[in-house]
């Protein structure tokens, strides 16, 4: 009996990993492809999968989404976790975008182009850290992104620390504006001000 489980779970394995095409994959297979688990990214022509997340990371995306959407511009709208297009290789997910509102298509889209994120920000896990903090910030840059930041768990009491990055048009490279701990106030790619102490209190 066990073994014909094991036979029936290898089958419908192979079945749900195909292997992948001599180029890699492309951005149109990561929306057609069947039971891909949730947060799926691809990296040049490869498919990332993501592990679970701790509760540090979910309570932080929470607290900046609420953050940045308490000050939003009516013109621009905050998304969490959807694929950014940059090219037909490259399809992360940055855990938030904030995006022009009027590339918003409504409830069934599942990505945005590059060209309307004005801000990516990763959260940093233990699993991501090369991608968050070397990978990604650099095809973000080269995409033309003109903000992005990284937040990592730092400090002696555990808390997020967000470094602030900006593009620098001449190079399409990121420059580090800065290093917030206690609170994020920053004028791009809009006013905004967040207590990152309240993490705590969530």
């Amino acid at each position: 009996m066990g073994g014909t489980m094991t036979a029936e779970s290898v089958e419908h394995r192979h079945q749900r990993w195909p292997v992948p095409p001599v180029d890699g994959y492309t951005v149109d297979d990561l929306f057609t492809l069947p039971d891909l688990p949730p947060h799926t990214e691809l990296i040049d022509g490869s498919l990332v999968f993501v592990s679970p997340q701790r509760r540090f990371h979910y309570l932080v995306i929470d607290l900046l989404i609420n953050g940045l959407r308490s000050s939003l511009d009516p013109g621009l709208s905050v998304e969490r976790e959807m694929t950014v297009t940059l090219d037909s290789r490259n399809g992360p997910e940055p855990d938030i975008s904030v995006v022009r509102a009027d590339a918003v298509t409504g409830l069934d889209q599942t990505s945005f182009q590059a060209k309307d994120v004005l801000l990516a920000v990763e959260v940093v896990s233990p699993d991501s850290e090369s991608r968050d903090r070397t990978t990604k910030p650099h095809k973000y840059a080269a995409a033309g992104i003109p903000n992005f930041w990284r937040v990592e768990q730092g400090g002696t009491d555990g808390g997020p620390v967000v470094h602030v990055y900006e593009l620098d048009p001449m190079t399409h490279a990121y420059v580090h504006m800065g290093m917030h701990r206690d609170r994020i106030k920053v004028d791009k790619p809009y006013a905004v001000d967040i207590d990152l102490t309240a993490v705590d209190r969530l």
